[in-house]
């Protein structure tokens, strides 16, 4: 998902002090490599530049392996659809729709976000075990958020013609169709993903591996394979939904509308 902004803020949980009480933490030399590169942080460019390259190098592999597993016949068993490839044309298309909505939609909103002012980034790193809370509870809101919203828009006809629809047109989803969105569903999810470290007061770090985590699990869900190590098989007792949960709702529409946890449905 593209990420409009990243929080200002920083709140620590007392409940984590005694876990990340160390004078040295854990991901401070990390935080110390990323401030840096605070002039590039505190770009305009630099939220579409991170949504971005990340969402491309998530996908890359996936298109590497689409290539790849056409002429490896072993690799064909774990495709969801072993006889769907998508075409040249098909990637360039997605690729091309995901580059124009970054430049002229979202990259608007964070210069004027940028206009606004300055973003403090403290010099401290979050705890670990902080990091991993927000990281989990965002993750948890997320997918509650966009549940409500993506049931509305299959529930409501015009909600799903006017925006949703075009989602829909890729049956069987390949990774660069993870943001084949219209502008409405794209700004939704940029806005849902935004608001909860906001509210959170996640510390900059935290939302950077947030908004990596939720690109992740995005494409993941629309790649087309279904690893032995895929996410829904390494979490317990069947609670992520993963590649097969929501590829079961491209072709039926009308189930599995979290996007993440497979308890909502």
């Amino acid at each position: 998902m593209a990420s409009l902004s990243m929080t200002n803020s920083s709140s620590e949980l007392p409940g984590f002090r005694s876990l990340d009480a160390s004078t040295v933490r854990l991901l401070q030399p990390l935080w110390d490599m990323i401030r840096a590169r605070e002039g590039l942080l505190q770009s305009p460019f630099f939220p579409v530049l991170f949504s971005g390259t990340a969402y491309v190098a998530f996908c890359l592999p996936f298109i590497v392996l689409d290539f790849v597993s056409y002429r490896v016949p072993a690799l064909r068993k774990y495709k969801i659809h072993p006889h769907f490839y998508p075409s040249a044309g098909q990637i360039l298309l997605c690729l091309l729709h995901t580059v124009y909505q970054h430049v002229v939609f979202i990259f608007p909103v964070t210069v004027l976000r940028w206009h606004w002012g300055p973003q403090s980034w403290p010099a401290v790193a979050p705890g670990l075990w902080e990091l991993l809370y927000h990281v989990t509870v965002c993750l948890l809101l997320f997918d509650a958020e966009y549940f409500v919203w993506h049931v509305l828009h299959h529930k409501v006809p015009w909600l799903y013609q006017t925006f949703h629809k075009v989602h829909h047109k890729n049956t069987s989803p390949f990774a660069l169709a993870t943001q084949y969105l219209s502008v409405w569903e794209l700004s939704s999810l940029g806005f849902f993903d935004c608001l909860n470290p906001t509210l959170l007061g996640c510390h900059p770090l935290t939302t950077m591996t947030f908004n990596l985590v939720n690109i992740w699990l995005s494409v993941e869900d629309h790649c087309g394979y279904d690893f032995p190590w895929s996410t829904h098989r390494l979490v317990p007792y069947g609670w992520y939904g993963g590649v097969s949960h929501h590829d079961l709702h491209h072709r039926k529409i009308n189930c599995n509308y979290a996007p993440i946890f497979h308890p909502l449905g």
